[in-house]
């Protein structure tokens, strides 16, 4: 009988084949797919990634630019008298300049073209010359001139703004007034005023004077109520009343003199360059030892040419003869004070001519006598501009309350008129790593405070302290997560039986699921007062419950094999709940009557007045305990999955070569696991490091650095969230908060990389087990 070979061509099989074909072609084109699209997300991942580095890098770039200066304008103003300059100012908008000469004429005049706007005399006495000057400050514009009869005038610069009704343009108008009077102030009697000193605090004045015989004298006024107390200051001026003080006060030689801006210290600085201090309280008390210290200020072959204050009256600037610049304020140490030199900024050869201060920033401008500019920050310890745009010899230079333009004076009566741009100079690496000098501080230290109430107020942007409470918070969170996770893992992925395991670890990584803003809240809300009433039972308890658990299992493991074999292998762990629970409420119960016999009642009390040492209701150990328990989901998860997956053979064959279970935990199953261990470590520390709302809700957010448990701290991602909201875009402390999230960018990859390296290296290691 033949064969139909019609028949056999189309057998199932053969009519299966293309099916087949096509589904072979379907698999590998969804393999293709796949392969393409998780090409596509890993590429996309990695892009973004750098996308945000080169975001927060473009954003952190402008804080270490130097600053420009741009030519305006250059000429001759017209009508000024041939009187040597006391004092040149520009105003807010940078459209007037003010000009006041030895002659007593107050000159305005525009900034761009050197148009006279308006001229004024002052009440300069008849046959009368100016003997001295001086500035209350740039910001006021208050300033006092000295006779040479004794007598002082007080004076102030102002300009009134209006707006034209016609086309709604704004019109300056320059204006003199005299807030304490305009009837001169008899500082002297008869004798010409060497040097004098202005300072105003709110509607309280205080005016200093010395005259050519070394006697200092002192006033104080105010605007409302009359006070007035004077040196070898016999008389009746400006309807005040005199206190007579003892006038056997003299520094003789005395060249120049300024008042701090607390009205606290008399700084005289005589003709060879030494600098005396007098407390003022003393000397108003009639105590004659008034004197504290007498303090070179530049080295023995050069003579200070300008002296100045710095913005907010505690600093003080010395420009030498030897082109040095200093900067120098008051330091207690003990029950003395003494003036330190706190930083030296300048190393040219040239003499400085000319210093001027910024009105609310930290800078300073210089001009030496070959021309050349500077623009520095004290802060910083930051030259930020130097350039030679002024012409030799310039006598004077004025920049404008916001910083953004300088006007210059030559000797030939010549000015020169520069835009500034200068953004960002109180950031330099010193500043933001290194220990700074600030003012008020006893010595140099790591600060964060990036404002304050006044504006005087010298940023302080230390990311050292806000790097350190990171990384004191991810500690604390992993001394407490690591161990309990870990050894979770181990015994969940290793011991615990199947059944046991199913509902065991899904409930642990539902921890992961709460939101951490509720954790910062319980935690900063119930834990941190918890934890301070029962400080003591929780020490208890991590003594105690360890100890009681090793204890339980011992004594399980000593019952007979009857009661044991009655527990499923694999369900132990049950048991061990009543005991930690039971053990828990007996470690508190203990620690009351423990408390009262030994610490007075009080743990807390005795920490911190015994011990010396200080304790926050909100600090590290809190943040340890509510972050370690975020974190403790993390750190289970990816380890106790390294663990279970590690091949059965191997554990196999490990007991029938007559291992026991912990040997071959130890010898095999751990090494084989630890690169999936050590990555799960290294992510959680990643989680730790990046974690904001606990930190911020659980801590006093304290910008401090001490590794003290008790204390609290603040952390780079919880400092970007507290003050990211307030701060001006495009500012300085903007653009230092896009630093710090940089920084924090930084500590993360680098957690990753680490991990990613030694995970691969322990990968080759053990892959041959």
């Amino acid at each position: 009988m033949s064969i139909d070979q019609t028949k056999v061509s189309e057998s199932p099989i053969d009519l299966a084949s293309p099916r087949l074909a096509m589904r072979r072609k379907l698999r590998h084109l969804y393999d293709r797919s796949a392969k393409v699209l998780i090409g596509i997300g890993g590429i996309g991942v990695i892009v973004a990634i750098l996308l945000i580095f080169l975001y927060l890098f473009y954003e952190v770039v402008p804080l270490f630019e130097s600053a420009e200066l741009d030519s305006v304008a250059e000429y001759q103003v017209q009508g000024t008298r041939s009187s040597e300059t006391l004092h040149l100012a520009v105003e807010e908008q940078s459209e007037l300049a003010m000009r006041l000469d030895a002659s007593g004429q107050v000159l305005f005049f525009e900034v761009e073209n050197g148009d006279i706007r308006h001229s004024i005399d002052l009440p300069v006495p008849e046959g009368r010359n100016i003997s001295s000057f001086a500035l209350e400050s740039e910001q006021s514009g208050l300033f006092a001139l000295g006779f040479d009869n004794g007598e002082i005038l007080i004076a102030a610069y102002d300009y009134q703004t209006s707006f034209s009704t016609a086309d709604n343009s704004r019109i300056i108008s320059p204006v003199i007034e005299y807030p304490f009077g305009e009837n001169p102030y008899q500082l002297f009697d008869s004798s010409e005023t060497v040097a004098i000193a202005l300072r105003v605090t709110g509607e309280n004045m205080l005016l200093s004077g010395v005259d050519e015989t070394g006697k200092i004298a002192l006033l104080r006024a105010s605007r409302q109520v009359s006070l007035f107390a004077a040196f070898d200051a016999p008389g009746t001026a400006a309807n005040f009343d005199i206190r007579a003080v003892s006038p056997s006060i003299i520094a003789p030689d005395t060249r120049q003199i300024f008042v701090d801006g607390d009205q606290l210290w008399l700084y005289l600085v005589n003709g060879e360059g030494q600098l005396r201090l007098l407390d003022i309280r003393k000397a108003f008390n009639d105590e004659v030892n008034g004197f504290a210290g007498l303090t070179r200020l530049t080295s023995d072959s050069s003579l200070p040419t300008e002296i100045e204050f710095l913005l907010g009256g505690i600093s003080l600037l010395v420009a030498g003869q030897d082109g040095s610049i200093s900067q120098w304020f008051l330091v207690r140490e003990n029950d003395t004070v003494q003036l330190e030199k706190v930083r030296e900024f300048s190393d040219t050869p040239n003499a400085i001519t000319a210093l001027s201060t910024e009105q609310r920033r930290k800078d300073f401008f210089t001009v030496d006598t070959d021309g050349i500019v500077s623009i520095y920050n004290t802060t910083a310890h930051r030259e930020v501009f130097r350039g030679d745009i002024a012409s030799s010899g310039n006598r004077f230079l004025a920049v404008s309350p916001r910083g953004d333009s300088l006007l210059l004076e030559s000797s030939g009566g010549s000015y020169s008129f520069f835009e500034v741009h200068n953004e960002h100079p109180e950031v330099s690496w010193s500043a933001i790593w290194d220990k700074v000098w600030y003012e008020g501080y006893s010595e140099p230290d790591y600060i964060w405070q990036s404002s304050a109430a006044t504006n005087e107020f010298e940023p302080k942007y230390s990311l050292v302290p806000l790097s350190f409470g990171t990384l004191k918070a991810a500690f604390y969170a992993m001394l407490l997560a690591a161990p309990l996770a870990i050894c979770g893992a181990i015994f969940t992925g290793y011991f615990m039986a199947p059944a046991m395991r199913k509902k065991v670890k899904p409930l642990i990584e539902l921890m992961e699921a709460l939101p951490t803003v509720v954790l910062g809240f319980l935690a900063g809300l119930w834990l941190a007062p918890f934890v301070e009433l029962n400080l003591l039972g929780i020490f208890t308890v991590l003594i105690i419950l360890p100890v009681s658990i090793l204890m339980a299992s011992i004594a399980w493991a000593n019952l007979p094999e009857k009661i044991r074999h009655s527990v499923p292998e694999g369900w132990e762990a049950g048991i061990l709940i009543p005991v930690i629970l039971l053990f828990t409420y007996l470690s508190f119960v203990v620690a009351t009557p423990i408390e009262t016999l030994f610490f007075n009642g009080d743990l807390r009390y005795w920490i911190s007045n015994d011990l010396g040492v200080s304790y926050d209701q909100r600090n590290a150990m809190v943040v340890g305990f509510a972050m370690g328990f975020a974190v403790i989901p993390t750190i289970f998860s990816i380890a106790e999955d390294a663990i279970f997956t590690v091949p059965r053979h191997l554990t196999y064959g490990s007991l029938a070569l007559g291992a026991t279970p912990w040997q071959s935990l130890q010898r095999v199953v751990l090494p084989t696991a630890s690169p999936g261990i050590f990555s799960a470590l290294m992510i959680g520390m990643g989680r730790a490091v990046g974690e904001t709302m606990i930190v911020l809700m659980a801590t006093g957010n304290t910008p401090i650095m001490d590794i003290n448990i008790f204390e609290g701290m603040r952390t780079l991602a919880a400092n970007i969230a507290v003050e990211i909201p307030e701060s001006e875009v495009d500012s300085t402390h903007y653009r230092i908060l896009f630093l710090a999230a940089l920084v924090l960018f930084t500590f993360t990859f680098v957690f990753n990389t680490v991990a990613e390296i030694v995970r691969q290296r322990l990968r080759d290691k053990y892959s041959t087990i």
